[in-house]
């Protein structure tokens, strides 16, 4: 198996970068809330869909987990775990920046390190069926957050499950390279979010500031 050198002792600029840590929920999602994460990416397809984000992130979507999602948090960390005995990539629970963007974040599931220095990340993800190929928005996931640590690769790895129980006795992987032409995609789509969530923004606190005194009493 391909492996990278471990966390410790690496001194990455990404490391700088750091905003929150999931372990302390309500600073992480705090912070999360400011910016644009990979799990908003995921959800970017079309002009339609940037605009369904922008209002999930100001309302909120409604959706607050499963038994679906409540088993993957279960197992995430097990697998996890096997991820860091075969590939030295490390549990991570902290929210980056980008480098040239502080509206930029992600949390990838795993962090490491290759031999020469270079940033390699995991996601993890549990299915209920196959993937014949890994599905479009779990790879904006996986490149956003490439874009945001500046990492040229990722484990993918994904454990397949019937009734809650893994069919298999080791999850699947398969490594995803760095795409820079998918990723500007992304970013375009990203900043079209931001302008869409500044501008309604604005008029809500236009609103505020001038709207008819009546209807705010």
């Amino acid at each position: 198996m391909d492996q990278v050198t471990s966390v410790p002792r690496i001194d990455h600029e990404c490391l700088q970068r750091v905003l929150a840590d999931s372990t302390n929920r309500i600073e992480w999602l705090r912070a999360r809330a400011q910016g644009i994460t990979a799990t908003d990416v995921a959800k970017l397809s079309t002009e339609k869909s940037i605009r369904n984000a922008a209002w999930d992130k100001l309302y909120g979507s409604g959706f607050s987990g499963n038994t679906y999602t409540d088993h993957g948090r279960r197992r995430e960390p097990v697998i996890a775990a096997w991820v860091q005995e075969n590939f030295n990539i490390f549990p991570s629970s902290q929210l980056f920046h980008a480098q040239h963007s502080r509206l930029h974040l992600a949390t990838p599931d795993g962090l490491g390190f290759d031999e020469d220095g270079s940033p390699v990340l995991a996601e993890i993800k549990t299915t209920n069926k196959p993937f014949k190929k890994i599905p479009k928005n779990y790879l904006r996931q996986v490149l956003w957050q490439q874009h945001v640590i500046g990492a040229q690769r990722t484990l993918f790895v994904w454990e397949q499950h019937h009734n809650f129980v893994p069919v298999q006795a080791v999850p699947e992987f398969i490594w995803i390279e760095r795409d820079d032409t998918m990723i500007q995609d992304l970013i375009d789509k990203a900043e079209l979010l931001i302008q869409a969530l500044r501008e309604s923004t604005s008029r809500e606190q236009q609103y505020l500031d001038y709207g008819p005194a009546a209807l705010r009493l």
